[in-house]
């Protein structure tokens, strides 16, 4: 939703914007939480992606001439994905906008 909506506002600029899914990535996330969710991280690590591999997109979109021109979209696996409906509401992306100033004190 953040993204979509800030893609709107740098819309005529050379700035582009988009969101990503890296996958579940195998990551030292867990090392904090509790036994219960370690528990359940330990037992799902084998089918999780390496880091190296759950960077693949965010590498994609930072360098690839073929998304240079392309803002406001959502991508997973290197490829562009249509994300949840509630991600294109005009009027739910922009409060979420006016909220996000709010919290930051940038407004």
């Amino acid at each position: 939703m953040f993204t979509y909506e800030l893609a709107k506002k740098l819309k005529g600029t050379n700035i582009t914007t988009n969101a990503l899914h890296p996958g579940v990535v195998s990551t030292n996330l867990a090392s904090e939480a509790s036994w219960w969710m370690k528990f359940l991280y330990f037992i799902g690590r084998p089918f999780m992606r390496s880091s190296k591999k759950g960077a693949r997109t965010s590498i994609y979109l930072a360098t690839s001439e073929e998304v240079s021109n392309i803002s406001g979209k959502y991508f997973r696996n290197r490829k562009e994905t249509k994300p949840a409906s509630i991600a294109f509401d005009d009027e739910l992306t922009s409060e979420l906008w006016e909220i996000s100033e709010q919290l930051t004190g940038l407004k």
